[in-house]
């Protein structure tokens, strides 16, 4: 027995192009004599479809993609993900599953049991669980195939579910595992995914194919790494993260756990190329090709502005400068040295006649009240008009270069420098973006090194820095992950030794910013908990406020 893991990107609704590019694969796996050819959950419409599923239309081109499929699946089987409909009147009308097909029929239908209703997942909102268990026959080898989710509860320990679907098979003597999947992206994913996909071969004493998904749907990102393991929990293989594979395994020396390759887990190596391949995808699935920035020459601006020159190119990015007379001399020429750096194309527009006409404007209303956070967001409203200008000028899209700990605390200000289509950097906190700009740093300097080691400053009065207005960073972001990444209430960060001053200042700001964070552009998530779809949070709740 030959089988193929097809670890592919997909595009949400575009059935015409991930029917064509599944087909491609059908045809490599034949050629390299594959009996099996497998692809990702949800394969057929691209994960997560989310309320698309609610339009009868688009379930009917899923059927009759799989319908396309199965005309190709001629002497060789293809395991596919889709959405299907429920014959029963009562439940969800849809289920989440996988179909196997082989010349020109379905031979087999498994659906999804365990639907996850957290962070990012939403499953339960569309399908019905499965209730049934089977195995199927192909060629002498019976075979367990599930979705994701199913082999997440391993023994039935997981609480959130009350049923293992690996246990109700096992009575039917399977002899493969096969799990199709579309697991999202953070940095600590690939080491969790391992462990309980091992923790599953060692249980049953099974070979596991696990098929991932690759590429990026808005703010979600897929690694790929799937993984072929051996009955003993040995990883035969884990594919490459961040790009499309095709990769076709011999049974028996899986079954002899002979090789072993795994992939690198280098932290900021796996950000970066998160983060380029989200840039990437967003752009290209948009029909998008050029992006704008405004380069302030904080730490900030120059990582955004670096990685959108490496996932773009450099001809594809601008930058704006938009000094005022609050910009140091610094500031300029930093940012001046990272867009030769990048090789990309700058302008500079002072702010100061807009924002002396707005002072203007306003003088007869703010009279002689003292300069304060009005005048400091009138100049981040300037250069966002500015920068929307360009934008809608010259077709660029504008990118958003806020980070973690500045949009968790509202340190931002909306329709200025919060503006753009995405958020590049906003799941990571400032410590990090200190990390990760060093990381790209490591071969030589691509970001100037003042850039990373003056102190951040918002630079919108005099001598401003941001430590004027916020703890330091270290500590800031360390109270930041323990409420938002781990969920710890005030009382349990006061016995990590924090000051539970400090502490409840920082999480009341976290919470009267929320009506912020609702207007933000989607970020790329890198971490278990991002801003945005797996963060739900009620705008006027009273909670620490």
């Amino acid at each position: 027995m030959r089988i193929a893991i097809a670890q592919l990107n997909y595009h949400i609704g575009n059935f015409e192009g991930n029917i064509a590019k599944m087909k491609q694969a059908i045809s490599e796996a034949k050629k390299q004599n594959a009996d099996i050819v497998a692809f990702g959950e949800l394969a057929i419409c691209g994960y997560p479809p989310r309320d698309f599923l609610e339009f009868d239309d688009f379930i009917r081109l899923a059927e009759e993609g799989i319908m396309t499929l199965a005309e190709a699946a001629d002497d060789i089987a293809v395991i596919v993900g889709a959405p299907a409909k429920n014959p029963e009147p009562e439940g969800k009308d849809l289920y989440n599953s996988a179909f196997v097909l082989y010349n020109g029929s379905i031979i087999h239908t498994a659906k999804k049991t365990l639907l996850p209703t957290y962070d990012i997942f939403d499953e339960y909102r569309y399908f019905e669980p499965c209730h049934d268990f089977n195995v199927f026959e192909f060629k002498n080898h019976r075979i367990a195939l599930t979705i994701c989710e199913d082999l997440w509860n391993i023994g039935n320990e997981n609480p959130l579910y009350t049923v293992c679907p690996m246990d109700e098979m096992m009575p039917q003597r399977p002899d493969i595992m096969i799990n199709i999947s579309a697991s999202p992206f953070s940095y600590t994913q690939s080491q969790e995914r391992i462990a309980v996909m091992r923790e599953n071969t060692l249980r049953y004493n099974l070979p596991l194919f696990y098929i991932n998904h690759v590429g990026a749907q808005t703010e979600l990102i897929f690694d790929g790494g799937s993984l072929v393991i051996g009955p003993s929990g040995k990883i035969v293989e884990e594919l490459p993260y961040f790009r499309e594979e095709i990769k076709v395994y011999e049974l028996e020396e899986v079954m002899q756990e002979k090789s072993s390759i795994t992939q690198p887990k280098d932290k900021y190596a796996l950000i970066h190329e998160a983060l380029l391949l989200g840039i990437r995808d967003y752009f290209g699935k948009l029909g998008f090709k050029k992006a704008i920035l405004g380069l302030s020459g904080g730490i900030d601006s120059a990582l955004a502005t670096t990685l959108a020159a490496q996932a773009l190119g450099s001809e594809n990015v601008r930058v704006l400068l938009m000094p005022s007379k609050f910009s140091s001399d610094h500031s300029i020429s930093d940012a001046v040295q990272l867009a030769k750096n990048l090789g990309i194309q700058y302008d500079i527009i002072s702010i100061e006649s807009a924002f002396d006409a707005f002072e203007k404007s306003l003088d007869p209303i703010f009279g002689d009240l003292p300069f304060n956070i009005a005048e400091e967001n009138i100049q981040a409203r300037s250069r966002g008009v500015l920068l929307m200008a360009l934008s809608n000028k010259f077709g660029n899209i504008l990118l958003n270069t806020s980070n973690k700990s500045e949009a968790a605390v509202g340190y931002g200000t909306l329709y200025g420098d919060m503006a753009g289509g995405l958020s590049i950097i906003g799941d990571l906190y400032k410590t990090e973006v200190f990390e990760l700009s060093k990381w790209i740093n490591r071969n030589g300097e691509v970001i100037p090194e003042n850039s990373i080691t003056k102190p951040p400053s918002a630079e919108l009065r005099p001598n401003q820095k941001d430590s004027d207005s916020l703890p330091d960073y270290e500590a800031l972001d360390e109270i930041l992950y323990q409420y938002i990444e781990k969920e710890q209430g005030p009382r349990e960060i006061y016995a990590m030794g924090f000051d539970p001053k400090l502490v409840d200042r920082i999480l009341r700001l976290v919470n009267i910013n929320e009506f912020k964070r609702h207007q933000m552009a989607p970020v790329l998530r890198v971490s278990k908990k991002a801003f945005g779809m797996g963060r739900r949070m009620p705008i006027v709740g009273k909670y620490l406020s």
